[in-house]
């Protein structure tokens, strides 16, 4: 994918970029410094990168019963009916330390698209989640920029 952004020119650098941002998984925390280290503006890398990451969040917002029942059925289906124990410690977690905490800290170590439905999954309300990961996205996303300039101008990579 990195290839794809490569080998685009001018606003298609941007638009290719925005469009792998979009993808699951892919975060400020690999969208950004790849934009850095192809010498993109870190302004508009950093915007692209924190809409197309806070599109997904929407998207998971917006779909969320549709995703819940799909979720349900297939547990049904597995015979998977009573609550894991990853799930009752999860809950522990998130109700020891709240949604505020966890949209702060989760994008680094699940994603901010797999953290908003698991925030919806734990029983948050849409907006709140939104607002909460947009709040997220915005810290991470000004933090990468950041780093991802000075720390790539210290080792002399751009």
């Amino acid at each position: 994918m990195i290839e794809w952004v490569q080998q685009a020119d001018g606003i298609w650098q941007y638009i290719a970029l925005f469009l792998i941002s979009i993808l699951p998984l892919l975060d400020v925390f690999y969208i950004i410094p790849v934009g850095i280290v192809l010498e993109m503006s870190p302004v508009a890398v950093g915007i692209i990168a924190f809409l197309g990451n806070f599109i997904m969040v929407l998207v998971f917002a917006m779909f969320f019963r549709q995703i819940s029942e799909w979720r349900n059925k297939r547990r049904e289906k597995k015979g998977k009916s009573k609550t894991s124990k990853r799930e009752t410690r999860a809950r522990h977690i998130w109700e020891k330390y709240g949604l505020p905490v966890f949209a702060v800290l989760s994008p680094s170590l699940l994603g901010t698209d797999l953290a908003a439905l698991t925030a919806l999954l734990l029983g948050s309300s849409k907006i709140k989640v939104v607002t909460w990961m947009g709040v997220s996205l915005v810290i991470w996303t000004i933090v990468m920029t950041v780093g991802s300039v000075y720390g790539f101008k210290y080792i002399h990579w751009i």
